[in-house]
This record gives structure tokens, sequence and C-alpha cells, in this order.
């Protein structure tokens, strides 16, 4: 077998220098979100940036299938390297790919044909719509690209060149950030221009990726004859479900939240949960893009059942988690009137709504980065069923109830509650389910 990057032993400089690039890397997919958004509303409106947000469980949906293809793929072909199977991880490798690629195709001819149907659904109004449906028939075009970039952000870790997977990322990210300044600015395509920015940026990593492996001969993973791999797939599904169920329930809250904002405060609250969000973004981004990036770590000691190297992991990652947890509320807390005006004019509607509410949903910084690490590690073991108990209790169970019963109770405060509330709650369950695993895993 070829050398493989996981077969070190991992001090904790080494491993948070590992994850490193993942982390960079997830952080700049939530930039193509957040990018968009400064841009739309800069150079269209806060209008558009609250019809932005309607169409966002569509793309949250895509999401969810394209992590669970990765995240649960990666786990089983990490095992295999882990184990010696070579030639079979890089048949399961390849029938991923395949997967993501053709899940892709299926959401952007699906999504197209019902569109404007599936809009009114997720309760975009009149006013929104003009926008929102421009820009998001443009996005699922491009919705082969997002699958294949978000398996590939995982598989270049599982491979062991993390770094070729954040310098494809970041070449993404800039083509985004570019585009939409000559897309929206000069070329003046408006919304439609955000969209196709965003498209091309998807399109960098996924192209990289294809050709990466493709010409590969020298490390684990390369593509190879395509054969169908459906029970392997199935299970990959299943334990990646932690993963998806996350980003389903993202989908379910994010239309609730809409829906609740524009009850009480119309198209500007719709516009400011949006900025809020994007916070909530780029710091789960951190937790998500550490976990993602250490889980291959994980999933190879396990098979090559190396306890040690599996405490000393998982002792790092509960202090790298515990660490930036608090390092991403102080910073929230500190930088959100000075970003704000990136998005709104701080003596406008939308401004004064995000200001009144920030403080509360900020406290959820401190409490999700363990359950984020604890769904990902579960995973990693190719437990999907305790990792998705864990994802489906904090982001749906606990969020859905909080968003339902809160704001009865307590109006418009309720809702800016809602998430600590889950945040905390789902904090409980994740540890107690750490506390089981330390005697089954070992660590």
């Amino acid at each position: 077998m070829e050398r493989n990057a996981l077969e070190r032993q991992f001090t904790a400089v080494l491993l948070l220098r590992f994850a490193l690039p993942n982390i960079v890397m997830m952080v700049f997919l939530s930039l193509y979100t957040i990018v968009d958004g400064m841009f739309i509303s800069r150079y269209v409106g806060t209008l558009a940036l609250s019809a932005v947000n309607m169409s966002y469980p569509l793309t949250s949906l895509q999401l969810a299938m394209g992590i669970m293809l990765g995240t649960g793929g990666s786990a089983v072909i990490a095992r295999e390297l882990g184990e010696g199977k070579t030639d079979q991880a890089r048949q399961d490798f390849t029938f991923v790919v395949a997967a993501a690629a053709s899940a892709g195709t299926v959401c952007a001819l699906a999504g197209n044909a019902v569109l404007p149907w599936l809009l009114e659904v997720l309760g975009t109004s009149s006013a929104q719509m003009p926008y929102c449906l421009p820009y998001t028939r443009i996005l699922l075009w491009f919705a082969p690209g997002m699958f294949l970039q978000t398996v590939f952000q995982v598989l270049f870790v599982t491979a062991g060149r993390p770094g070729l997977g954040l310098a494809s990322t970041a070449v993404g990210g800039v083509a985004n950030l570019v585009l939409d300044a000559l897309f929206m600015g000069p070329m003046g395509w408006g919304i439609t221009g955000a969209a196709v920015a965003t498209g091309i940026g998807y399109c960098v990593p996924a192209v990289t990726g294809l050709v990466y492996f493709s010409l590969e001969k020298q490390g684990p993973l390369r593509f190879t004859r395509l054969a169908a791999r459906w029970r392997m797939l199935a299970g990959a599904c299943g334990n990646g479900s932690s993963e998806m169920v996350s980003n389903i329930a993202v989908a379910v809250t994010t239309f609730l939240f809409n829906v609740l904002f524009l009850r009480y405060w119309g198209e500007d609250g719709v516009a400011a949960i949006t900025i809020v969000m994007y916070f909530q973004f780029v710091f789960s981004a951190v937790d998500l893009g550490f976990s993602m990036g250490v889980a291959p770590v994980v999933s190879y000691k396990f098979g090559a059942g190396d306890t040690d190297q599996l405490r000393r992991v998982h002792r790092v990652c509960l202090g790298f988690i515990v660490l930036s947890s608090v390092a991403m509320y102080v910073l929230s807390r500190l930088a959100i009137g000075t970003l704000l005006v990136l998005f709104t004019d701080l003596d406008g509607p939308v401004a004064a709504i995000t200001l009144e509410g920030f403080p509360i949903f900020a406290v959820s910084f401190l409490f999700m980065g363990v359950s984020i690490y604890a769904s990902s590690l579960f995973t990693a073991f190719s437990n999907g069923v305790v990792s998705a108990v864990i994802s489906f209790a904090r982001t749906f169970l606990f969020l859905v109830g909080a968003l339902l019963v809160l704001p009865e109770l307590l109006g418009r405060s309720g809702i800016w509650l809602a998430v600590p509330t889950a945040e905390l709650l789902g904090l409980g369950v994740s540890a107690g389910f750490l506390l089981w695993g330390r005697k089954k895993y070992g660590y």
C-alpha cells in the first residue's frame, strides 16, 4: 500500500495542522453565501437579500445529500485504507463520486421543473419572487458542481491531500468574490450575476477533484473502473445520515425563521435574520471543518486498532472545540457592529432588528461546537445511528420545538432565544453519548 498521511502518529500540533486546510475550506464554502448576500444587499437591496434566504432551504437540502455522501463515504474509505484494503477503497471512492454527480444532476432537473411551486411552498412573498426565482433557478443548474465540491472537500482529506482541497476551494471562493463584483457592478447583471458567480465558484473545486483523481498514480485514492457498490453506498448514506439530518434541519428551521420574521417584522426581519445566520454559517463552518478534518484520522486509527492515538486525538479535539467556542462568542460580540455595515445602513430598520436580537442569538456559539464534533466522531466510527440522534435532537427536535413554543410564550424575544435553548439541550445529549462511547471505542 502507498504511503498514507493518516499512518503518522499525530501530536496536537500535527493534528491541528492536518485539520486546518479543511477548516479554511469550510469557511470559504460558507463565504460563498455570505459574499453573495453582501453584494446583493449593497447592489440590489435588502429586499433582494431577504429573497435569497427564502430559497436557502433548497440549498440546505442539496448540501445535506452531498455531505451525507462525502462524510459517510469517507468513513468507509478511510477505515478500508486503515485495514489495508486499498483496491476496495478505490472502488468505493469511485462509486461515491459517481453517485454525487448523479444526485446533483437529478436535483438540477427535478428542482427546476417545479421551482415556482417550491418557492411558493417556502413562503416567498410576491415582492420577493422576482428576485428569488431567477437566483434559485441558476443555482440549481450548478447543482452537480455543488455536489462534487462537497464530496471532494472531504475526500481530499481522506486521500491525505487536505492542502489541495484547501487551494481549490480558496480559488473558487476568490473567483466567486471577483465575479460577484464584476457581474453585479460594471456588468449590471443584478441578482442573476450573484447566482452565476456562486455557481462558477462551485465548479472550481469540482473540476480540480475530477482532474486530480483521474491523473493521480501514487496516492492511496484514485479513480478506477466504475463498479456498482450499492450495499456500500447504502451503508455510507446511513452512516452519513447525521450530517444529512443536520442540513435538512437547517432547511426546516430556515423556513420557520423566515415565516416567523415575516410575521413579526416583514421583509426587513427576514433580511436581519439572514445577516445573523451568516455569523452562524462561518462559526459552525469552523467547528464542522475541524470535525470533518479529523474524522478520517479517527476512522483510520480505529480501523488500525491504534487506541493510544484515538485517546490523544480525542483529547486534542475537545480542547480545540472548547477554546474555539469561547473565542467565537467573544469575536462575534465585538465584530457585529463593524461588520453590519457591509450589508445595510446602520441607521436603517434592518440594522435595528439585527442588533436587537444578536446578543441573545450569539450565546448559541458557546454550545454548538461540542455537538458538531460529537456527531462527526460517531460518523467516523461508522455509528450512524448515534450520530444521527445527536444531530436530530440538536438541530431538529429541540430547535423546531423551541421555535414553535418560545414565541408563543415570550413573543419576539422567544424567536431569538430558540437557537441558544436548542444548542444547550443538544450539548447535554452530546455529552451523554461521548461518555457512553469511551468504553465502546476506547478513546
